[in-house]
């Protein structure tokens, strides 16, 4: 596979953003296997952005010859207060996303996990952070606390100031050379970069990914990443454990405006995860009513439902039909694997109690 082969697998969507595409020619160039990583706050159950989404993602990196690494960062959801700020709770969290991942198909012997707490005993880490932290003001600091999903009004407690340090610190002190996360983490990866040139460090680039938004009505979620899938929030989201009947009438409940396509929750997930899923995908509809259509493409089902000619009833049946057979085998998944059925139930019961 040539260099713009690789390049195109990573700039497939659900990527948004590089930065910059010339410096990632230039690293494909120079170094055949270069490691990226992603983290994750293990904090709930996995919904289409955090399980399939993603797990999409990381193939495209694996097929482009980019060596992964997935980031457990038990650490940071225990300073975000997740999981009631119980750090036996987290590392459950944390093993059940590995396990909601090889659901999703990916292979994890052919990535590295690793845990935050890992770190937590390595002075070298924590030099890392001190050096970050002694060049960047407060103020910086604080402009970073969106990536933790909160405001700054709800930074309350010291703890919360040594995130985003930790964070901008993680990808040098493992030794990655892209950084792939979801745009709402844009914030760490530029500061990772900033510091980088101050420090001497080989600067990252950054590959970010598109959020999925939620099912509801964006414009009445507020601000864009609170308008993001969420697992604190379960009528928006579409978690992969759903059931053929719940996910049905989750998407049947969406927002979707007909002839609108911009910040459309049901095309979005045709978008970034049916299409990249089958190669063809055909809508139902009754001969009065123009009879079963095919689209061998999104930019194709795009044109139709934005001109009138796809009804938003007949595209949510389609969608959910197809959500279905894509979450079958997830769902089969964690009821034959007799250990990943009993951390996704612990889980479960620790998002209901909570």
């Amino acid at each position: 596979m040539d260099i713009e082969e690789r390049i195109e697998y990573i700039l497939k969507p659900p990527t948004e953003e590089v930065i910059t595409k010339n410096e990632l020619k230039e690293l494909l160039e120079t170094n055949s296997k270069p490691y990226a990583y992603d983290g994750f706050e293990p904090s709930g159950l996995a919904h289409l952005g955090s399980g399939l989404l993603r797990a999409i993602k990381l193939k495209d990196m694996l097929k482009a010859g980019v060596r992964f690494k997935i980031y457990i960062a038990d650490w940071f959801a225990w300073i975000n207060n997740k999981m009631g700020g119980d750090l036996e709770k987290i590392k459950l969290a944390g093993e059940y996303l590995i396990e909601a991942w090889r659901a999703c198909g990916i292979d994890t012997s052919h990535i590295e996990i690793v845990w935050a707490s890992e770190f937590a005993s390595d002075r070298e880490y924590w030099k890392k952070v001190i050096n970050i932290a002694k060049i960047t003001t407060i103020k910086r600091i604080l402009r970073c606390c969106t990536i933790m999903g909160r405001c700054e009004k709800e930074m309350l407690y010291t703890a919360q100031l040594f995130y985003p340090a930790m964070q901008a610190a993680d990808p040098f002190h493992l030794g990655v050379d892209i950084l792939q996360l979801g745009m709402d983490q844009r914030h760490a990866t530029i500061l990772s970069r900033e510091v980088a040139e101050k420090l001497g460090w080989k600067k990252p680039v950054c590959v970010h990914h598109h959020l999925l938004i939620g099912l509801q009505n964006p414009e009445r979620m507020g601000k864009e990443f609170e308008a993001k899938m969420s697992k604190s929030k379960p009528t928006n989201a579409i978690f992969i454990h759903d059931s053929a009947e719940v996910v049905k009438q989750k998407v049947m409940n969406a927002y979707c405006p007909a002839k609108i396509v911009e910040q459309n929750p049901v095309l979005e997930i045709c978008k970034y995860i049916i299409f990249r899923k089958v190669k063809e995908m055909e809508i139902e509809r009754p001969a009065k009513y123009g009879g079963n259509v095919s689209y061998a493409s999104y930019e194709e089902l795009e044109k139709d439902y934005e001109g009138g000619k796809l009804h938003p009833l007949d595209l949510k049946m389609g969608v959910a039909r197809y959500l279905n057979v894509i979450l079958d085998p997830i769902r089969g998944y964690f009821e034959s694997n007799k250990r990943a059925k009993e951390i996704y139930e612990k889980v479960k019961s620790f998002c209901v109690s909570s």
